[in-house]
C-alpha cells in the first residue's frame, strides 16, 4: 500500500490550479447516457473515484475517446444492458458511491436501472430513498434483492408528477432530474438541491435539448422532452480542493495564489475563512493569501464562542469542515465544529489530539477546537487515512506539524485529488509518495 512521507513546518509559496470538480464530474458523466449523441467533456479530474466510473461506463458500451488527460469524448449509442445484471457490474459498482447515479439516466432512456449497493466514504450513513422516492413518483417499480444488496427500478413509460423531496439530496436531486428529462409531461422538483455542480448538470441538459427551469432555486421544474442530442461541456474548478488549499497556506503561514477559482460559485467558503481571521483578497477570477505569522477566530457581536456548522447549499459544505477544523487548531481563539449531517466524520480527531492539537470532541457530531496561535506547533506522526477529506486534513495538517509525518492508506486521498504530492511539490512542499 502506498503512503506519504512529509517533512513538516516549511512555508510554501506560488501558485496553484484547482482540478475539475469531482463531485460535479460523477454527475455530468452519468449524464451522457441520456442521448446516443456524442458527448464532449473538458476539466475531468484525473482521480481514482472518476476513472472507475469511466470504466464502467466503458463496460456498459459506452465509446470512450480520451482526448488529453482532462477531457474525453462520450457516445452512448450501443449500450450492453445485460451488463447491469452482470456479477461484474455488482463489482464494480458496489466499490463506487458516485454509481448510483447511473441509475437515473438509464431508467429515463432505457426503462431500467439497477445499482448493487454503492460503496465510498465510511462517514456514516448515506441513504438512497430520496433517489429511488423519486423514481417510484415518476412511475417506475422498486425492487431489492436483499440476498445480493441489489437495487433496481424499471417502468415502460415515465411519467411527470410534482414531489416534495425528504431532503435536498444532491446525488438524489441529480439523479431524479436525469430520469424526468425524458418523462412524459411536466416534472416538479420541490427542496432539489441547488449546489453549483447540479446547475451545471442542469445548464449541460437543457444545452441538450432538456427544457428544465428554477435552476440555482430549490424548486425545479422539468418539461420532458423525447430525446436529448449532444454537447461540449466544461466541469467547474473543484471548491473542496479551493478550500482545502485556502486553510493549508493559513495553518502553513504561506503566500499562495489560487489560479481560476470561479469566485462567483464559491458561496460563502472564502466568507467562512476569513471568520478564521485568514487574509485573503480576490484577484480578478484569483484568490491571493498573503504569509500570516497568525490568524484570530472572531466571535459573535454577544461575544459568545464562532460556531462553523454545514448545511444544505448556500450553507456551508460538509466536505470543507474538517479542514476548518485543522487550520482552527492554530488559530488565535477557539471555535465550535458541527458536523450536523454525517455522524462519523469527526473521528479523525483522535489522530490531530495525538499531534498535540487541543480539541474536545463533544459528540458524533460536534467538536470544540482549541487554537495554540502557532506558539505549540503540531508533532509530526504516522497516520492513516480514513476518507477522502479527512486524509487531505491529516495531510494539511501534517505540512504545518514539526518533524516527519507518515500518511498511509493514501488511495482514499487518491480517490479525490488529482496528483496531490506533484502539486504540492511544485509549491514547495516536502512530500513523497513511497509504494
Amino acid at each position: 500500500m502506498a503512503k506519504f512521507k512529509i517533512e513538516g513546518g516549511f512555508p510554501l509559496s506560488g501558485e496553484i490550479t484547482p482540478q475539475g470538480a469531482k463531485n460535479e464530474a460523477l454527475q455530468i458523466v452519468c449524464a451522457v447516457l441520456l442521448t446516443p449523441e456524442k458527448v464532449i467533456i473538458h476539466n475531468i479530474p484525473n482521480i481514482l473515484d472518476v476513472n472507475k466510473l469511466i470504466f464502467i461506463l466503458g463496460e456498459l458500451g459506452v465509446k470512450v475517446n480520451k482526448l488529453d488527460s482532462n477531457s474525453y469524448e462520450f457516445q452512448a449509442d450501443d449500450i450492453n444492458l445485460k451488463y447491469l445484471e452482470s456479477e461484474e457490474f455488482k463489482r464494480d459498482g458496489s466499490s463506487l458511491r458516485g454509481s448510483i447515479m447511473l441509475v437515473g439516466p438509464l431508467l429515463g432512456r432505457f426503462g431500467k436501472g439497477y445499482i448493487p449497493r454503492p460503496g465510498g466514504d465510511k462517514i456514516g450513513r448515506r441513504r438512497l430513498d430520496t433517489h429511488f422516492e423519486g423514481f417510484i413518483n415518476l412511475g417506475a417499480k422498486f425492487r431489492f434483492n436483499e440476498e445480493e444488496h441489489f437495487y433496481g427500478v424499471e417502468a415502460k413509460e415515465l411519467k411527470g408528477t410534482s414531489m416534495l423531496l425528504d431532503e435536498a439530496s444532491v446525488t438524489g436531486t441529480a439523479n431524479i432530474i436525469m430520469a424526468a428529462v425524458l418523462a412524459k409531461g411536466t416534472t416538479t422538483v420541490y427542496n432539489a438541491a441547488c449546489e453549483p455542480y447540479i446547475q451545471q448538470l442542469c445548464k449541460m441538459l437543457n444545452s441538450m435539448g432538456a427544457h428544465i427551469e428554477g435552476i440555482g432555486s430549490n424548486l425545479l421544474t422539468i418539461e420532458g422532452v423525447k430525446n436529448l442530442h449532444g454537447c461540449t461541456h466544461h466541469i467547474l474548478p473543484d471548491m473542496i480542493e479551493i478550500g482545502s488549499w485556502i486553510g493549508m497556506a493559513a495553518i502553513t503561514k504561506s503566500e499562495l495564489t489560487i489560479k481560476n477559482v470561479s469566485w462567483d460559485n464559491l458561496g460563502i467558503i472564502p466568507r467562512v475563512f476569513q471568520k478564521l481571521g485568514i487574509k485573503l483578497e480576490r484577484k480578478g477570477n484569483d484568490i491571493y493569501i498573503p504569509a500570516q505569522k497568525n490568524y484570530k477566530i472572531q466571535k459573535y457581536i454577544d461575544g459568545s464562542i464562532l460556531t462553523v456548522s454545514d448545511a444544505p447549499w448556500p450553507g456551508f459544505t460538509p466536505d470543507l469542515l474538517s479542514i476548518v477544523l485543522v487550520v482552527a487548531t492554530q488559530a488565535n481563539g477557539s471555535v465550535l465544529i458541527h458536523q450536523k449531517m454525517f455522524e462519523s466524520r469527526l473521528f479523525f480527531v483522535d489522530k490531530l489530539i495525538d499531534m498535540g492539537a487541543k480539541i474536545i470532541l463533544c459528540d458524533p457530531h460536534r467538536a470544540t477546537v482549541i487554537g495554540m496561535n502557532h506558539e505549540y506547533p503540531l508533532r509530526g506522526a504516522t497516520l492513516s487515512s480514513p476518507d477522502i477529506r479527512a486524509g487531505v486534513s491529516l495531510l494539511i495538517a501534517a505540512l504545518s506539524a514539526k518533524g516527519t509525518s507518515i500518511i498511509q492508506n493514501i488511495e482514499q486521498i487518491d480517490r479525490g485529488y488529482e496528483r496531490i504530492d506533484e502539486r504540492l511539490r511544485a509549491i514547495g512542499a516536502k512530500i513523497e509518495r513511497i509504494d
